[in-house]
């Protein structure tokens, strides 16, 4: 085997991102290359056409090269195994779907993943390890942090600044900033489903509702 390539989490979201990721490498057919699951849980040991490996197969497994994508929701956790995989010297690879759209001078961290129908527009800058679920979109000069989750259909209006962790729910809705004042996401906030974000969210902050409101802070 030349390259190992392995879809960290075989859950719900890691069954969602392995065919995308089979689709951008080309392995369909390799019969160098192989694209796996990485999962320490009680898992059967093929999913959906691919082998599951525990953390100490997949490092155990020849390979010349190995590769991984975190596809695990809770950020924390994300970044738990993204260290693992830095300290055993495993490299990164992103994975976006073939109908993602991105226009001018969009910059990205490792191991992104891009969810059919995500949009990108232009003059952004995105951290390690961000998920953008399906139907989300990021605008204009938005800054995003590491770790930041996107669930399905978030809409990110321009000039928003994103902190490490956060995590944007199901259908909200950022407002748009201004040059030199852009709306700003504290890390590690929790903006929940539906909710139309209209000011800042202070850093661990969960705001729900239209216009969104303080519900928890840490």
């Amino acid at each position: 085997m030349t390259r190992l390539f392995g879809i960290y989490g075989a859950s719900g979201y890691g069954r969602e991102v392995l065919p995308l990721a089979r689709a951008a490498l080309g392995l369909t057919d390799s019969a160098t290359d192989e694209l796996v699951f990485v999962d320490d849980g009680p898992m059967p040991p093929h999913v959906n056409g691919h082998r599951v490996l525990g953390w100490n197969a997949f490092q155990a497994a020849t390979a010349t090269k190995k590769y991984a994508c975190v596809a695990i929701a809770n950020s924390a956790v994300r970044e738990k195994l993204a260290t693992r995989c830095v300290e055993a010297g495993v490299e990164f690879f992103s994975v976006r779907a073939s109908n993602v759209v991105e226009l001018d001078d969009v910059d990205f961290g490792a191991g992104a993943i891009l969810s059919p129908f995500v949009t990108l527009t232009s003059n952004i800058r995105i951290g390690k390890h961000f998920h953008a679920n399906i139907y989300s979109y990021v605008a204009h000069d938005c800054v995003i942090g590491d770790f930041v989750t996107f669930a399905p259909a978030v809409h990110c209006n321009g000039n928003v600044t994103i902190g490490d962790h956060a995590y944007i729910g199901t259908g909200a809705i950022l407002r748009q900033g201004r040059p030199g004042a852009p709306l700003t996401i504290g890390a590690g906030a929790v903006v929940g489903m539906g909710a139309v974000v209209t000011k800042d969210v202070p850093p661990g902050a969960t705001v729900v509702g239209n216009p969104a409101r303080l519900f928890l802070k840490k």
